[in-house]
């Protein structure tokens, strides 16, 4: 079977997999709407998880200051910028989405961040919140998402 490129999409070629995912998951979203979200949140959490196991094994220790160094250091300076990283909080601002999903909706952002959710909480063995204050994703001008170890005393 023979397959021809659309020559029209040229113009939405991706740079690296990411990207690639990012186009997928976009095109998902356009086709199905918000029946999509829970199917695109499911099978991103489990990359996430799978990626925070892999992680787990190559840090000295499961702190989330340790976490989200390496994590930090996964990403070009010039899409995100540390604000802070504790071992109860970490907090970061970014001015481009590695998935593309500017001007596509929060809800949309949410599903997919469920990647950057389970892969914190596989790498440090802890629940961990995820609050998306600002998202490029619903036309805000930056991504601000903060990390947060859950109350172990609960």
């Amino acid at each position: 079977m023979m397959i021809e490129m659309n020559k029209d999409s040229d113009d939405e070629l991706p740079n690296n997999p990411i990207e690639a995912q990012g186009l997928l998951i976009k095109a998902v979203y356009k086709k199905f709407g918000d029946q999509a979200l829970s199917v695109i949140e499911e099978v991103l959490g489990k990359q996430g998880k799978a990626l925070g196991l892999k992680l787990r094994n190559k840090i000295p220790d499961t702190r989330l200051s340790t976490v989200a160094k390496a994590f930090s250091k996964s990403f070009s300076q010039d899409l995100i910028k540390v604000i802070s990283i504790s071992d109860k909080k970490f907090h970061i601002t970014g001015n481009k989405c590695p998935f593309g999903l500017e001007n596509t909706s929060r809800s949309l952002c949410e599903a997919v961040m469920a990647i950057d959710r389970e892969y914190f909480c596989a790498a440090t063995g802890k629940k961990v919140k995820l609050q998306i204050l600002k998202t490029v994703a619903a036309e805000d001008p930056i991504c601000d998402t903060i990390y947060l170890i859950e109350n172990e005393n609960k």
